[in-house]
């Protein structure tokens, strides 16, 4: 076939609940377009989408694949990605160079959280949608439960394309209402046409009026030849579904089984017929210094490119994956990275299908490819021929909300583990990690458990480093709540000079975080030469308070009175009693344990407020206030303080109590004084663990 051009490219993100399909979908559509001779599935660990190990191993989606097949003369670019909600992150990739997204839903259970996730991703970024419900070879699918539930959630743009024949609780054929036909699929995937049988005419004329209303708002010419009776003719129907899911007022429903094949050839021929190709959005946006703006999409401009997504092959090395925002790129093209201000020179480019890749000479704007060993390159990276500044509107990921600390197994491994996370912060934007310096640990953030149950094992398949995940320890600090007098006298002779300092200090609980040090001493008791040294030894003394060793905070010390020896007396002496003073007051000032406190934002539909606010009376929380969330209906943002200590399971208990539904943000706010029935606890196993 003519080479690949902008207006023969559909680039079509998968997306959806987990287990609802998108795997299974991507392969039949591959194997239809015989893009692969041979239809993989899932249990079997042989998809062409899911080849990393730990996909295979955990029998479900970890990142987003790109596989590409020919249909009709058309490159369709199926962007395959994860349906748990710990891989939001791929989702967002894959959406962000998306032109269309098909969401697809499992006839059985219907509208779930990820539906309705995919949803909001995509019309955040403006694009048109569609759905396939699935697995019609299982008695339990109900069509028209599912698709009345896809129209009260997502409104009556929402219409039937492809609606199931049903004897009994089996499948026998589909009934396509543009055709006005019915289709009977083989084993192979391939559908007969034939007249509907009379018995199934009362619903096709039923679902067929529902897609022609949405067909007869897509114009006033059609809206007003709809309502007079007269007949919308095919071409006019055909023309109002490609342009009423190009402009949203139309987001067809289509319906099948992806294993069997079924309802698949119907996707695939509208997807190259009504779904819209790259230029169809027209611009893209660019970030100025003055905010936002919006570029002209030129397929014969200057070269642009937009890297989405960075993988860190331990074989092939940095992997950096692109779409082609405007012009044509060519191998051996040097690019000027905006973001770096580096040029980087385009040695080798690449199409790839699942973990096959292709080498190719040039791709034209809109396509989607790969090249490797760029090194300076990362998400979210601009490359451009452009003389111009340009910056691509960059990927919003969310931030991790779930830390866990990493314990190496074997001894020496710290810069080991560094390096790997390192590696895999390049192409997982939603991690985080860090050395905690108070806790002696080494902290690791994600989205949730299964998130960070990968990460473990990527570090070790990957890098050859056995981590196990544990609790991270709470920063708890101390301070005291009554003023007391204190001595602390240090005096040691063991021939030639001895050791001599003697302090008398006042302490009290202090305004400043850290040491309010004064002095009042009279007489010259204490010479002023000593006092830096009377406050450096209490500094000191701070770093472990006396109740459970945690660090002293707000600590007012006054020095008043003491004595030295003309000799024997120096500044380390002086640091010795000033310890000493610190063990001898702090133990009588009434000294208590406080605990980080964060100010929560918790984002959950309305139903599950008082789930959520119990929970948090449990957690010690305080609610302050509770508001409907701006932009999502039927959604209330709950704000309280919940201690740091009580947040640890947070997420998995969210997440159980919303069934997914359920987002929250949490920061630190302050410090505040530990209930005493829960200090004690505290405090018994920490002097336990120092024992």
């Amino acid at each position: 076939m003519d080479k690949i051009n902008t207006k023969s490219i559909r680039n079509v993100c998968l997306m959806g609940h987990g287990g609802s399909g998108k795997t299974s979908l991507c392969e039949a559509m591959l194997y239809l377009a015989k893009a692969t001779d041979r239809l993989g599935r899932t249990p079997e660990g042989n998809t062409v989408s899911d080849y990393d190990a730990e996909e295979i191993k955990r029998g479900f989606s970890l990142s987003t694949s790109i596989d590409p097949l020919m249909w009709k003369d058309i490159k369709i670019n199926i962007i395959d990605t994860p349906g748990y909600l710990d891989f939001a992150g791929e989702v967002l990739e894959g959406i962000r160079v998306a032109d269309s997204a098909l969401i697809v839903v499992d006839g059985r259970s219907g509208v779930e959280v990820g539906t309705e996730l995919a949803w909001d991703y995509a019309e955040k970024e403006g694009i048109p949608k569609a759905f396939f419900i699935n697995r019609f070879d299982d008695g339990e699918a109900r069509f028209k439960r599912v698709f009345d539930s896809l129209r009260e959630k997502f409104g009556v743009a929402v219409c039937p394309l492809l609606i199931p024949m049903i004897e009994g609780d089996k499948v026998i054929g589909f009934l396509n209402l543009i055709d006005m036909k019915s289709e009977v699929y083989d084993k192979t995937g391939a559908n007969m046409e034939s007249e509907i049988p009379e018995e199934f005419l009362p619903i096709a004329k039923e679902y067929r009026n529902m897609l022609y209303e949405s067909i007869a708002e897509t114009s006033e010419e059609l809206m007003e030849k709809f309502f007079a009776g007269e007949t919308i003719t095919y071409n006019e129907a055909i023309n109002a579904v490609h342009d009423g899911i190009i402009n949203g007022g139309i987001v067809p429903v289509f319906c099948g089984s992806a294993t069997k094949m079924w309802g698949v050839t119907a996707v695939l021929d509208n997807i190259a017929n009504s779904f819209p190709r790259p230029t169809a959005r027209k611009t893209e946006t660019i970030i100025t210094p003055d905010g936002e703006d919006e570029k002209p999409i030129d397929p014969d401009g200057e070269t642009s490119i937009f890297v989405f997504k960075t993988v860190a092959d331990p074989f092939v090395g940095k992997m950096s994956f692109f779409k082609v925002m405007n012009g044509e790129l060519k191998r051996d093209m040097t690019l000027r990275n905006t973001t770096t201000g580096n040029t980087e020179k385009m040695a080798h480019i690449y199409t790839i299908c699942g973990k096959k890749q292709t080498e190719v000479d040039c791709l034209c704007c809109g396509d989607i490819g790969m090249t490797a060993k760029l090194n300076a390159v990362n998400t979210n990276d601009t490359l451009t021929a452009s003389a111009d500044n340009i910056v691509y509107r960059k990927i919003a990921f969310p931030e991790p909300f779930m830390t866990q600390a990493i314990k190496p197994l074997a001894k020496g491994d710290e810069d080991k583990i560094s390096a790997g996370i390192t590696k895999l912060l390049e192409e997982d934007l939603t991690t985080r990690y860090q050395n905690d310096a108070e806790t002696k640990q080494l902290l690791i953030s994600g989205i949730g458990d299964i998130h960070l149950d990968v990460l473990v094992s990527k570090l070790k398949n990957r890098f050859g480093t056995s981590v196990v995940l544990e609790k991270p320890k709470i920063a708890y600090r101390e301070t005291i709540k009554k003023a007391v007098e204190a001595e602390g006298k240090h005096k040691k002779q063991s021939g030639g000079h001895g050791q001599y300092g003697h302090v008398r200090i006042r302490f009290a609980p202090g305004e400043n975080e850290g040491l309010t040090f004064t002095e009042s001493v009279v007489g010259g008791a204490v010479p002023k030469g000593f006092f830096p040294a009377v406050e450096k030894g209490l500094q000191e003394a701070m770093l472990k308070g006396v109740l459970a060793g945690y660090p002293v905070v707000n600590l007012a010390a006054d020095l008043y009175d003491g004595s030295y020896h003309d000799v024997d007396s120096s500044e380390m002496s002086f640091k010795m009693a000033a310890s000493l003073a610190y063990k001898d007051g702090l133990p009588r000032a009434n000294p208590v344990l406080l605990e980080p406190i964060g100010t929560l934002m918790c984002t959950v539909p309305d139903d599950y407020v008082g789930d959520v606010i119990g929970d948090l009376n449990k957690r010690r929380g305080r609610v302050l206030g509770m508001e409907a969330t701006h932009g999502r209906k039927g959604y209330t943002t709950v704000q309280a303080e919940v201690p740091k200590a009580e947040m640890m399971d947070y997420p998995i208990a969210l997440r159980a109590s919303t069934q997914g539904r359920g987002s929250f943000t949490f920061y630190f706010t302050r410090y505040d004084e530990v209930p005493g029935n829960v200090a004690q606890k505290i405090i018994d196993e920490a002097k336990k663990a120092q024992a």
